[in-house]
């Protein structure tokens, strides 16, 4: 399903990109190059609970979409909180009461980033939740006017099928910027640099949806290559 935009407030692009594939990463337990091209083993943060997962949201909690947008070379959008510095994020906001989900989730995505040229693949069937921090808590609920414990999200998976010079970090007009920096990252990349609290969702997430980041064609051509070796005697 692709999206259309028509009839939002146009203004000057902001697209800061930042390169993230020669990043070495901080976890011991992922410093081995990853190919994008082979099924990703999530390595689970030490202290780091799984996510709790439900059949809907339970009280107290707001309801909110996550997006996990996914580029054609297999790696997923994450971008930086304008201000909370070195917090990264995939795009993710609230819904509307009686919206459609997935409606939500293209209506959060085209806010946050500008992008249009989006693919619905797939989405989580059950909802994720995870706490607030008391610091956190306090400050968002006196935003906005509320008594949330945490979030409850409902995930999605698009493919991204635009170009680049497409992503503006103003979003389309009608809310005000999340992102002051953008990137391509990994998935062991994108649960390196989540905040705390939001790691064992990621982590979920990540799992959930691995073999959509799998490079199928080239996976098959190495299986084949492996089986041939194998047949000669080069195993």
């Amino acid at each position: 399903m692709a999206v259309a935009a028509s009839g939002f407030i146009r203004k000057p692009a902001i697209s800061v990109h930042l390169d993230f594939s020669s990043v070495p990463l901080k976890f011991s337990c992922l410093k081995l190059p990853v190919s994008v091209s082979k099924p990703l083993v999530v390595m689970s943060v030490a202290l780091s609970p799984p996510a709790r997962t439900v059949e809907s949201p339970p009280a107290g909690y707001r309801k909110n979409v996550g997006i996990c947008l996914v580029s054609p070379c297999r790696k997923i959008f994450t971008a930086s909180k304008i201000h909370v510095p070195d917090t990264w994020q995939m795009p993710q906001g609230g819904a509307d009461e009686g919206e459609d989900l997935r409606n939500a989730a293209f209506r959060e995505l085209r806010e946050e980033t500008g992008v249009t040229s989006a693919e619905f693949i797939a989405e989580i069937p059950n909802w994720l939740t995870y706490d607030f921090p008391r610091e956190v808590k306090d400050k968002l609920n006196r935003k906005w006017r509320t008594s949330y414990k945490g979030q409850a999200q409902k995930w999605f998976l698009f493919k991204f099928t635009g170009k680049e010079e497409e992503i503006n970090l103003l979003g389309d007009g009608t809310a005000k910027p999340e992102f002051k920096v953008w990137s391509w990252m990994l998935p062991e990349q994108v649960i390196e640099h989540a905040v705390y609290f939001k790691r064992p969702v990621y982590e979920h997430v990540i799992e959930q949806f691995n073999p959509y980041f799998v490079d199928e064609e080239k996976d098959s051509v190495k299986k084949i290559e492996s089986a041939q070796d194998s047949s000669s005697g080069y195993s």
